[in-house]
C-alpha cells in the first residue's frame, strides 16, 4: 500500500536524521543538537504509529501515539532547538522548561483523554472525530506556534547567508516546515491518510537534506600538512556563530 510505503520511508529518514543529530550532540555537546535530535526521534515515533495504522488498521492507541508524536509534541521541542540556537543557553533553558510542562500536559490530555471509537479502521480518521475540542486546540497551537518559530529562525538565517550552501540549506528547512505545516491543505485535495504520509515524508526529507547541505563541508583542493576544518554545525547553527 501507498501509505504504508510512505510512512516508512518517512519513519526512516526521521531516524537516520535523529540519529545524526544525535552523534553531533554526543561530539559538541550542544543543547541546539540535543533538542532537534528529541524532537526527530517524536517524529520517527509519529510515522511508525502511521505506519502501524495503515498496515495493520487503525485503533484508538495507535491514533493516539499518531496524535500525540506527530501532531502535537514534536514541532515545539524542534522550535526549542532554534530557541536555544538563537537566544543562547539561559533563555533556551527558561524555554525548555516552558516546552516540558507544555508537553506533559498534552501527553496526558492525548493519553488519558476520552476518545470516541474509530469508525473505518483502514482511513486515518481526523482529530475532530476521535478526540474533543481540547486535544484539537492543543494540536493547534503547539505545531502552528512551533512552525513559526523555526520557520522565522530558518528565513532569518537564510536572509542572512545570502549566498552559498548555507543558503539553501536554511531554504531547505524552512520549505520542510512549510510543508510540514500544509497537512491541513494536502488532507483536503489527497485524503486523510495520503495526506499525512506526504507530508511527512516530503516534509522530513526537505529538513533532513538541509542538514544535509549545511554539515557537508565545501570542497577544496587539500595541500601537503594542511589541516582539515571540522564541518559547519547543521543548518540553523552554521548561519548563527557568535564571534
Amino acid at each position: 500500500m501507498l501509505q504504508s510505503a510512505l510512512a516508512a520511508g518517512s519513519a526512516l529518514v526521521a531516524l537516520a536524521f535523529a540519529l545524526s543529530t544525535l552523534e553531533r550532540w554526543l561530539v559538541g555537546r550542544h543543547r541546539h543538537e540535543l533538542a532537534w535530535s528529541v524532537a526527530l526521534g517524536l517524529f520517527t515515533a509519529g510515522a511508525t504509529c502511521l505506519w502501524i495504522g495503515a498496515s495493520t488498521g487503525w485503533t484508538v492507541p495507535v491514533f493516539r501515539g499518531f496524535y500525540l508524536f506527530g501532531a502535537v509534541v514534536n514541532v515545539p521541542v524542534l522550535a526549542l532547538g532554534t530557541i536555544y540556537l538563537l537566544g543562547g543557553r539561559r533563555q533556551g533553558d527558561r524555554w525548555a522548561a516552558v516546552v516540558a510542562l507544555g508537553c506533559a500536559f498534552a501527553a496526558g490530555v492525548v493519553v488519558a483523554g476520552p476518545a470516541r471509537p474509530i469508525a473505518d479502521p483502514t482511513r486515518l480518521p481526523q482529530g475532530s472525530q476521535v478526540f474533543g475540542p481540547l486535544a484539537r486546540a492543543l494540536a493547534g497551537a503547539f505545531s502552528g506556534g512551533g512552525a513559526l518559530v523555526v520557520l522565522g529562525g530558518a528565513a532569518w538565517s537564510a536572509w542572512r547567508q545570502r549566498h552559498g550552501r548555507l543558503f539553501w540549506a536554511n531554504l531547505l528547512i524552512a520549505a520542510g516546515t512549510l510543508v510540514l505545516g500544509a497537512s491541513g491543505l494536502l488532507n483536503s485535495v489527497l485524503g486523510d491518510m495520503e495526506a499525512f504520509a506526504v507530508t511527512l515524508a516530503v516534509g522530513v526529507s526537505l529538513l533532513y537534506g538541509g542538514f544535509l547541505v549545511a554539515v557537508t563541508p565545501p570542497q577544496r583542493e587539500e595541500r601537503p600538512g594542511a589541516s582539515v576544518a571540522a564541518p559547519s554545525p547543521p543548518g540553523l547553527a552554521a548561519a548563527h556563530r557568535r564571534s
